[in-house]
């Protein structure tokens, strides 16, 4: 028997795999709004462009999925360093492996989980810059450049990521960034 896992994996086209996770929100009331859209963009046009040398179609899934955990205006610090690791439980019960679910988890860096996969620091990178590019109603969203040194010197910090540098050459490349 098919899981749901399997049904939206199997999708290689990027607008019919949105459209499930639309119809995935519509259903049981995950979290999927205009935030996932753009950080799946982003994460698409970043593998496009650099070869990272990870399974794209797995990542663009992830992207989709990673935060259906996520609360609209969370304002208990709990619940934001949680809805990872809630969502991978979650996911779970939708027939995904440990692996993916484990990626998802390490959006973020609140679980702990080491050794990272390399499709999380993508997950990662997408989800600070992304967050900090879009307007939210306590502050208007930060210009590209700056949004960049903040992911880069403040979110990640201390922090190792893999395509840290490549990140930068991609947002460079796009807008025409002069370092």
């Amino acid at each position: 028997m098919e899981t749901f896992a399997d049904y939206i994996l199997n999708e290689k086209d990027y607008a019919k795999k949105l459209e499930i996770a639309y119809y995935l929100q519509k259903r049981t009331g995950i979290f999927f709004d205009n935030s996932v859209i753009l950080k799946t963009e982003l994460a698409r046009m970043f593998m496009e462009d650099i070869d990272l040398g990870v399974d794209k179609n797995l990542v663009i899934t992830a992207c989709l999925l990673c935060g259906c955990k996520k609360k609209k205006d969370a304002t208990d610090i709990d619940t934001v360093r949680n809805y990872a690791l809630d969502g991978a439980k979650y996911l779970a019960t939708l027939g995904f492996d440990k692996r993916f679910c484990k990626i998802c988890e390490e959006v973020n860096r609140y679980s702990g989980s080491n050794p990272r996969e390399p499709e999380s620091d993508i997950l990662e990178l997408v989800d600070c810059f992304g967050g900090l590019v879009l307007d939210r109603p306590e502050r208007k969203g930060f210009p590209i450049d700056e949004a960049l040194v903040l992911t880069e010197y403040r979110n990640l910090k201390g922090y190792h990521n893999r395509f840290m540098d490549q990140f930068k050459d991609f947002i460079f490349m796009e807008e025409g960034i002069r370092v």
